[in-house]
C-alpha cells in the first residue's frame, strides 16, 4: 500500500504538487523573515543605531550555524527522498538519526568555543568600541541556543522529505512565532535591550527544536532519531555531506561576505553599518520567499529523481520556474517602491536612514532573477549532483562576490558604489545556475528513458 505521506509526490497534478509543497516552505520562510525582522526592528525602537548596528554585526555569525543546519538539513532531505522514491526507508531513518545526533554535536562544541573566544569574535566581525559590548551580549546569549539552531534548521528541512511540509512549517512557526512575541516584553517593557533580542532568539529556537524532537519520537513519522539507527556507513555520511556541503558553504560564504562588506563599511562609520544591515533585512523579504520556493520544491524534485520519473521532475521543473520568476518580478517592484517606509520602520537617524534607503534599492535590483537562482540550486541538489552543486555554492558569495566586492571597494569611493557588488555577483550567479544545470541534466539523466 502507498504511504499517505509520499501520495502526492508521485501522483498529484504538478501545479498541486508544487504548491502543496512550496506553500508550507513559503510559510515558514515568511516566519524566519519575521524572525529576523522582529529584532531589528524593536531593537530600532530604543532609538539607538549603535544597538541596530550591533545585531546587524551579530547576525551574519550565527548565519554560519544556521549554515550548519543547512549541510544537514539539505544534505538529508536530497538523501532521504531520493531513498523514499527508490522504496528505501530503512536507510531513510539512518539518515535523518545521523543528522540529528551529527549536527546537535557540533551545536555543542560550537557553543563552548564561542564562550571561549567572543571578544575575538566580536572583533573580527566588524565591531567597534561604541558596539562592541552591545555585539558581546549578544552573541554570548545567543550562543547557548547553537546546538537547538543547528537541530530546528536541519529537520525544518529534513521533514519535508517525507512528504510532511505542514509539520516542517509548523515547528518553523512556533519557533519563530515565539521569538516574535518575547521580543517586544524583553526588549522594551523588561529594558533588557539586545540582550533581551538575544534571549527571545534562544527561547524561540529551543521550541522549534523540541517541537521536531516530539514529532520525530511519535508513530507519525517514518523517520527516526533513535541512537539506535545511527549510522555513518552505507554512503550516508558521504551521501549528506555530497550535498549538504556545497549548500552549506553557500550560506556560510554568504555569512562570510557579509562580514566583509560590514567591514568595508565601517570606514564609512556606524550609521553605514546600520543602514547596510536594515538593507539587508529589506532584502530579505524577496530572497526568504524565493528560498522558500527553491527548498519546497527540492524534495518533490528528488522523489521524481529517484524515481526516474524524468517526465513529471522537468513537469515540475518548468513550472516552478515560471512561478519563481513571477514572485521575483512582483516582489522587486513591491520592495523598491516600499523601500523608505521599510526603512523608516527600523531607523529615525537621518544618516543611517540615507543609507538604509540607497542601499535597499541596490540590493533589490538582484530581484528579477534571484527566483530562477534559487531553484537551479535546489533542482540541482536534488539530483545528488556533487560538484555542479559544488561549483554553484563556493560562486555566488564566494569566488564571484568576493573579488567583485574587492575591485569595488578598491575601485570606487562611494559606500553606494561598493553596494552594487552584490546585484553584480546575483546577475553572474543566475547565468552560471543556468550553464550548471544543462551541465547536470545531460550527465545524470541521460540513463532515464
Amino acid at each position: 500500500m502507498q504511504d499517505k505521506t509520499t501520495e502526492i509526490f508521485k501522483n498529484a497534478s504538478v501545479p498541486k504538487a508544487v504548491i502543496t509543497n512550496v506553500v508550507p516552505s513559503i510559510v515558514s520562510m515568511i516566519m524566519v523573515l519575521l524572525y529576523n525582522l522582529a529584532d531589528t526592528f524593536f531593537i530600532g525602537q530604543t532609538k539607538d543605531a549603535y544597538k541596530v548596528a550591533a545585531v546587524s554585526l551579530a547576525t551574519p555569525a550565527f548565519m554560519i550555524f544556521m549554515a550548519i543546519g543547512m549541510l544537514f538539513g539539505i544534505g538529508g532531505t536530497s538523501l532521504i527522498s531520493r531513498m523514499i522514491g527508490e522504496g528505501r526507508k530503512e536507510k531513510a531513518k539512518n539518515t535523518s538519526s545521523f543528522c540529528f545526533w551529527s549536527g546537535f554535536s557540533i551545536g555543542v562544541v560550537a557553543m563552548v568555543l564561542i564562550w571561549v573566544f567572543s571578544e575575538p569574535i566580536c572583533r573580527i566581525i566588524g565591531a567597534s568600541d561604541d558596539t562592541l559590548n552591545y555585539t558581546l551580549q549578544y552573541v554570548n546569549i545567543v550562543s547557548l541556543g547553537v546546538p537547538f539552531l543547528i537541530v530546528g534548521n536541519s529537520f525544518s528541512n529534513i521533514i519535508r522529505a517525507e512528504g510532511m511540509p505542514k509539520t516542517a512549517m509548523l515547528g518553523m512557526i512556533i519557533g519563530n512565532m515565539m521569538n516574535i512575541v518575547l521580543d517586544p516584553i524583553m526588549i522594551l517593557v523588561f529594558d533588557w535591550g539586545v540582550a533581551g533580542a538575544a534571549i527571545a532568539t534562544v527561547i524561540g529556537n529551543v521550541f522549534a527544536a523540541v517541537f521536531y524532537i516530539f514529532h520525530l519520537m511519535s508513530k507519525k513519522t517514518i523517520l527516526s532519531i533513535n541512537p539506535k539507527d545511527y549510522k555513518i556507513g552505507d554512503r550516508i555520511c558521504t551521501g549528506v555531506l555530497a550535498i549538504g556541503i556545497p549548500a552549506s558553504l553557500n550560506s556560510m560564504l554568504m555569512s562570510i561576505s557579509n562580514i566583509l562588506i560590514n567591514n568595508v563599511m565601517t570606514g564609512y562609520g556606524d550609521m553605514a553599518v546600520a543602514g547596510l544591515g536594515v538593507a539587508m533585512k529589506v532584502n530579505m523579504i524577496v530572497v526568504m520567499l524565493l528560498i522558500g520556493l527553491g527548498t519546497g520544491v527540492q524534495p518533490l524534485l528528488g522523489y521524481c529523481f529517484g524515481a526516474g520519473n524524468r517526465k513529471r521532475y522537468m513537469a515540475v521543473l518548468r513550472f516552478s520556474l515560471i512561478l519563481a520568476f513571477c514572485m521575483s518580478a512582483v516582489m522587486t517592484v513591491i520592495c523598491y517602491c516600499g523601500a523608505g517606509p521599510l526603512v523608516t520602520a527600523f531607523l529615525d537617524n537621518d544618516d543611517a536612514f540615507g543609507y538604509g534607503m540607497s542601499f535597499s534599492r541596490i540590493y533589490i535590483l538582484s530581484g528579477p532573477v534571484m527566483g530562477i537562482l534559487f531553484v537551479l540550486i535546489n533542482a540541482i541538489q536534488s539530483t545528488g549532483a556533487a560538484i555542479p552543486s559544488l561549483i554553484l555554492s563556493v560562486s555566488r558569495q564566494g569566488i564571484l562576490y568576493i573579488p567583485i566586492l574587492a575591485v569595488f571597494s578598491r575601485v570606487f569611493d562611494e559606500a553606494r558604489m561598493v553596494a552594487l557588488a552584490q546585484p553584480v555577483t546575483d546577475y553572474l550567479a543566475a547565468a552560471l545556475a543556468v550553464i550548471l544545470f544543462i551541465v547536470t541534466y545531460k550527465k545524470y539523466f541521460s540513463h532515464m528513458k
